[in-house]
């Protein structure tokens, strides 16, 4: 191998690849530049061309968090068999890490952040290269917490939900208290709720919902001779049994449904003598909008079949 880790670098600074790529280049030509650019260019970026026009809709959603700060990050290949490797889901985490270590203002910015030496985008045309699949980083929330608390993260089904839930309190945390937090994100995840409280729901979604429940009401036979005041007195009620729905302090507990996630946090508080405060949450669907890719058996068989 008749090159140096500084070749590799000056390679890397003339043709803005991927740091693993000018290694590979670099081994292909036995250390000539000149001719690992033209590698580069005639397998390199013709192979990152072709990569770029292919669907990632697959992938996972990783964590990392110190308790002060919390991250959700997403990334994108495009199998499921790629998204369960040790490469991919190592990728995925220090994705995220480097979200807390570097605070991007944006995707564009988090591609640029340095980990381990290397770029996330070095990381990921590494990978790629390995993998043979497109990949890309989509997303992430980040969580910072100014006193005392707890920012936990809770992934599901190995990372295709994850959930990011900020606790504050006014005294150390506990592991009572980080058992809770913990609960309280399982419970983000099997229940989706869209708010903590009710007082952060919309007023716009409040009067979505009255003018449904007040349509229902009217066109119920027995509610015929009932003025519009009347009706809505009388669905005040429903109004706010559809507000507890989507609200996650009047949830019932998913591990104990007699009481509520209010009066679960009520409990704790009590019990470790500190003031706990849910605070705000995050809930993320793995590939949640994105194109799908789609099998043409037809063009599959013709594939096969050379035509």
């Amino acid at each position: 191998m008749n090159f140096t880790a500084k070749d590799v670098a000056e390679l890397r600074e003339i043709t803005g690849a991927g740091m693993m790529d000018c290694k590979k280049a670099l081994v292909h030509t036995d250390g000539d530049k000149e001719k690992a650019i033209e590698y580069l260019r005639e397998i390199g970026v013709n192979i990152a061309a072709k990569k770029a026009s292919r669907i990632a809709s697959e992938g996972l959603i990783g964590g990392y968090t110190d308790d002060k700060t919390g991250v959700l990050a997403e990334l994108n290949c495009e199998t499921d068999f790629v998204a369960n490797t040790d490469g991919f889901r190592n990728l995925v985490a220090k994705a995220a890490k480097a979200v807390a270590d570097s605070d991007p203002a944006d995707a564009e910015a988090w591609l640029g952040c340095k980990v381990d030496g290397m770029t996330l985008t070095d990381l990921i045309n590494g990978e790629t290269s390995k993998c043979g699949e497109k990949i890309t980083a989509r997303r992430f929330v980040k969580f910072s917490l100014a006193g005392e608390g707890v920012e936990e993260i809770y992934l599901h089904n190995g990372g295709k939900i994850g959930v990011m839930l900020e606790v504050e309190t006014d005294k150390p945390a506990t592991d009572e208290v980080r058992t809770m937090a913990h609960d309280i994100a399982m419970h983000i995840a099997a229940f989706s709720p869209s708010h903590i409280y009710d007082s952060e729901v919309p007023e716009e979604y409040i009067a979505k919902e009255k003018a449904i429940l007040l349509a229902q009401a009217k066109n119920d036979p027995k509610n015929a001779n009932k003025p519009d005041a009347i009706l809505e007195k009388m669905l005040m009620g429903r109004l706010q049994k559809s507000l507890k729905e989507i609200c996650l302090i009047d949830q019932p507990f998913a591990k104990d449904s007699s009481i509520t996630v209010a009066q679960l946090v009520a409990n704790v508080s009590k019990s470790a003598g500190m003031n706990i405060k849910l605070v705000k949450f995050v809930r993320l669907v793995m590939g949640e909008g994105l194109e799908k890719k789609t099998d043409n058996l037809a063009e599959e068989v013709a594939k096969m079949s050379g035509k």
